[in-house]
């Protein structure tokens, strides 16, 4: 019987009212929710749109949201807005101002207020939602959906035992949001060697890395709060943090932030993060020299995961690195790991041995700073290593080392040219 609501034709989708702008004009053109020629023609529009598609670009590593916007042909910095206009693009969602405004930017940037502009931005909300709930593990990505029966009845269809596009209706760009599920940033951390994940404090270095082939990009704390005259892990960085992140999604790969402990406010950032398209961040449990109460962390934890689910939280766990309460770093990772962690970073772990231990007890994959060669690290399990404030210490050292050459007569190492450092701003 579901089976046949779902490709009954006499069982129409829910009509949408007409509107002239913002969400209410998207929702009365998009496929998804018409019925006859309109929706067939809309339907012809999105494929022809996604046949374009270059689905190998798809699976390459980077927020998927600004992936597919670049093969639509729009800017990849629409990351903000059409996560904005999802969470009102349903018909049983709330429209907000936000979402309305969000709405009307997109379409300035198809130069066009028509169908095919619709089609875009419908294809790029839908690919949202549906990406996001692939990579939380939600297949199909959407639990059910609504159909009005010939009686006039709002008829709910489950859709948990269907397979993802089924349906009359059915998600045109299916294969889409999978390609773009399995290139998340999720996925980098279950190849044959770990991620090395390079930390940048600003643009330039963030850019520089890219250019030099890393896949991923993370911040270091240390060097977003020191090159702003803050001190790390005092909580004071949160609007620098966050500055930062929104310019580091303009590039093609995958950025993970370092929240400290959440700035005071881990919902909103969590809330501020998502919206820009980053891709995860690190959470430490160190409070100043001391450690957080690991049930109060793991609320953090849990309620970071409720905002964000499709984000990778990286769980850091801080007893090596202030040498506090060793024994426990287990047990915290698991209870993090119950929280929601996706991984669990513990920095200053460096004999082999108590390595080992840790990968054996948690079943996420475990980040540890660059202190072994990566080969003997992939050896022991581990599936991420980073370089935490090491890339930052280095340029402050060669700073001032260049500085000093210059000025004692000494000589100047390798530098980039003005126009390879110009061209990084592209």
């Amino acid at each position: 019987m579901d089976h046949d609501v779902l490709l009954d034709p006499a069982y129409t989708v829910p009509a949408v009212p007409f509107g002239a702008t913002g969400v209410a004009w998207l929702r009365a053109h998009v496929a998804r929710f018409s019925e006859g020629a309109d929706h067939e023609r809309r339907r012809r529009l999105a494929e022809d749109l996604l046949s374009t598609v270059d689905m190998a670009v798809l699976e390459r590593p980077g927020d998927p949201v600004a992936k597919l916007a670049a093969e639509l042909g729009l800017p990849r910095d629409v990351v903000a807005d059409v996560t904005t206009v999802a969470r009102s693009y349903q018909p049983h969602s709330a429209v907000t101002p936000e979402a309305d405004r969000a709405v009307e930017r997109l379409v300035a940037l198809c130069g066009a207020r028509d169908e095919v502009a619709a089609a875009r931005i419908g294809l790029l909300v839908q690919a949202c939602d549906a990406t996001n709930a692939l990579i939380a593990g939600k297949n199909p990505p959407v639990p059910l959906t609504r159909r009005v029966a010939p009686s006039g009845e709002l008829v709910e269809v489950p859709l948990a035992d269907r397979p993802f596009g089924a349906g009359r209706h059915g998600c045109p760009a299916r294969a889409h949001a999978l390609a773009l599920a399995s290139g998340t940033f999720h996925r980098l951390h279950h190849g044959a060697s770990p991620l090395v994940l390079p930390n940048a404090w600003d643009f330039a270095s963030a850019a520089a890395l890219v250019r030099a082939g890393f896949t991923a990009i993370g911040t270091t704390s240390l060097g977003v709060a020191a090159a702003n005259g803050i001190p790390d892990a005092a909580g004071l960085a949160r609007e620098e943090t966050l500055t930062l992140a929104r310019k580091l999604v303009r590039l093609p790969v995958p950025i993970t932030v370092d929240i400290e402990a959440g700035f005071g406010d881990v919902r909103g950032v969590a809330e501020e993060l998502a919206a820009m398209g980053v891709c995860g961040v690190n959470i430490e449990d160190g409070r100043g020299e001391a450690l957080a109460d690991p049930s109060e962390q793991a609320g953090l934890i849990a309620e970071f995961k409720a905002v964000a689910p499709h984000l990778f939280v990286n769980a850091r766990v801080d007893t090596h690195w202030l040498h506090v309460d060793q024994e426990s770093t287990i047990s915290r990772a698991l209870r993090y790991v119950d929280a929601g962690a996706d991984g669990i970073f513990v920095p200053g772990l460096t004999p082999e041995s108590e390595i080992a231990k840790v990968v054996a007890a948690v079943d996420v994959p475990v980040n540890v700073l660059a202190q072994h060669d990566i080969r003997t690290l992939a050896e022991l399990g581990v599936k991420r290593v980073s370089t935490g404030s090491l890339l930052f210490r280095a340029a402050v050292g060669a700073t001032v080392s260049t500085a000093l050459a210059v000025r004692d007569g000494g000589a100047v190492g390798p530098v980039p040219t003005y126009d390879e450092v110009q061209a990084l701003a592209d």
